[in-house]
This record gives structure tokens, sequence and C-alpha cells, in this order.
């Protein structure tokens, strides 16, 4: 009988400390997403980092998840060094890919679900794109979770 009530007290201390830090990343996470989208049609701006001058790939990441609570590093490349690789994308992660020759990832957007994520183009300002595009697949690298 004590064993099943310390292993009933030990799933519940589990379960308490567990939770929390689950839903504060889906709730960082969504804030992000939703930060990102409020800023779709604004301008791609080299280095840009606000919705007034416009975005760069890393500055609509950066300021989306600064927005959320979560602070990131400047660039891609820079980027690419933090949180978990992940190989079954959730909503929030972080998807990277080279787009010229350089030994870091070098465009980077937020994964919003079903196959496409949303980033900063210089084609399209900030859009929504399909992980599976003809641009884009070829060029990717990976995801990592924040």
């Amino acid at each position: 009988m004590l064993k099943k009530f310390m292993a009933v007290l030990f799933m519940t201390t589990m379960m308490m400390t567990l939770l929390p830090s689950m839903s504060e990343a889906a709730t960082y996470h969504n804030s992000a997403i939703s930060v990102a989208k409020a800023n779709m049609g604004k301008r791609y701006t080299w280095g840009g980092i606000n919705p007034r001058t416009g975005f760069d790939c890393s500055g609509l990441v950066k300021y989306s998840f600064g927005k959320a609570g979560k602070a990131l590093p400047r660039t891609a490349g820079e980027m690419w060094g933090k949180g978990t690789r992940v190989y079954s994308l959730k909503p929030g992660d972080l998807v990277f890919y080279k787009t010229y020759k350089s030994s870091r990832p070098t465009h980077v957007g937020i994964y919003i679900g079903n196959g496409k994520f949303i980033h900063a183009a210089s084609s399209k300002g900030v859009s929504v794109s399909y992980l599976s595009n003809s641009y884009w697949k070829p060029r990717y690298v990976g995801a990592k979770r924040i």
C-alpha cells in the first residue's frame, strides 16, 4: 500500500512539474505565431527588426519571439545554435534554410502547422510559404524547438 502511495505521489509531482512548462511553451509559441501573422504583408528590409522599418527573416523571428517573452539572437546562423533539434514539427518551431553557400543556415521562419511557415522573404515580405515549395524544400536544413 505504501509503495502504491509513493508511486502516485511521485507521478503527481512529476506531472505538476512538467505541465506548467508544457503549457508555457505552447503559450509563447502561439503568441510568437500570432505576432508574426499580425505583420503579414510588411515589407522586407535587410536588417529590419520591427514593423515600422520592415523585417528580414531573423528580424521577424526575433521580434515575434521577443514579443512573446523569449529572447533570441539576431541572425539565422546564431539562432541555429539555440534550442533542440526536432524532426517532427510543431507550431512555433523554427525552420532553417541555406539560401547561399554558408556553413550555417541563412534563412529562418516559424512553422505554423499544415506544412506551412511564416517568414520575411525578400520577394514578398512577411508571408506564408509551404515547406514543400520548390524553392524552399531543397534548401531546408532542419528545425529547432526553442
